[in-house]
């Protein structure tokens, strides 16, 4: 998390986190279920969706923002629908992937290094190999397929690595998780712990990286 982004916009960051917070830990809580819960979810990566909306400077890099923007609201929409309907969740995460993907590839390094290039091709393949794996499911496969193409594409852009595409790296380990209470292997309680955290995390990691980058604060490769 950026720090220096933290401060400028606190009220949406902060609320973001303490939203996603309140899901973790009271999401369990009688009082908090339904409505409540569902709420405090969306409302998590739907805030960083409006902090992305009020920080990223228009002009040239305006298109870039716009997609952030879709990209965070469609995920947002996504942790609703999944706990309605697990189809209809993963549809509109694939849409996010899609967006996302389309961003990055506007945003290509301009020279990657040739371990750049191979862990990209990594998370190309390798991510819907494992979360097939993982579940035994084909239709999970082809999922993975989408979200392994946002990973890549976000370890191959010129956003910093250390911060975006790791952020992308660990929306895929979220995400393996969750395939992982689908197949034969039993990691619990690693999937009650990690998923959420893992997610929040990576996607916090996303859109402060890349707002900071389109307002200049960031340079860019």
């Amino acid at each position: 998390m950026a720090r220096q982004a933290l401060i400028e916009q606190r009220p949406w960051l902060l609320a973001s986190i303490a939203s996603a917070t309140a899901f973790y830990f009271l999401s369990d809580n009688p009082v908090f279920e339904g409505t409540w819960g569902l709420l405090a979810k969306g409302a998590s990566v739907a805030l960083l969706a409006l902090y992305a909306l009020l920080r990223v400077p228009h002009g040239r890099r305006g298109v870039d923002g716009v997609l952030l923007v879709v990209v965070l609201a469609l995920a947002s929409a996504g942790d609703v629908a999944i706990e309605l309907d697990f189809v209809t969740g993963g549809a509109f995460f694939t849409a996010a992937h899609v967006v996302a993907v389309g961003l990055y590839l506007r945003n290509l390094h301009k020279r990657p290094s040739p371990t750049q290039k191979l862990i990209g091709a990594g998370l190309l393949i390798g991510t819907p190999l494992v979360s097939y794996l993982l579940s035994g499911e084909v239709q999970i496969g082809i999922y993975a397929s989408f979200l392994g193409a946002m990973a890549a594409a976000a370890w191959m852009s010129h956003y910093p690595r250390y911060r975006v595409g790791t952020g992308a790296m660990l929306f895929v380990a979220s995400d393996w998780l969750i395939f992982a209470r689908m197949g034969p292997f039993d990691l619990a309680p690693l999937p009650d712990l990690l998923i959420w955290p893992l997610y929040f995390a990576g996607q916090l990691m996303i859109a402060t990286g890349i707002v900071q980058c389109l307002r200049g604060e960031q340079p860019v490769r």
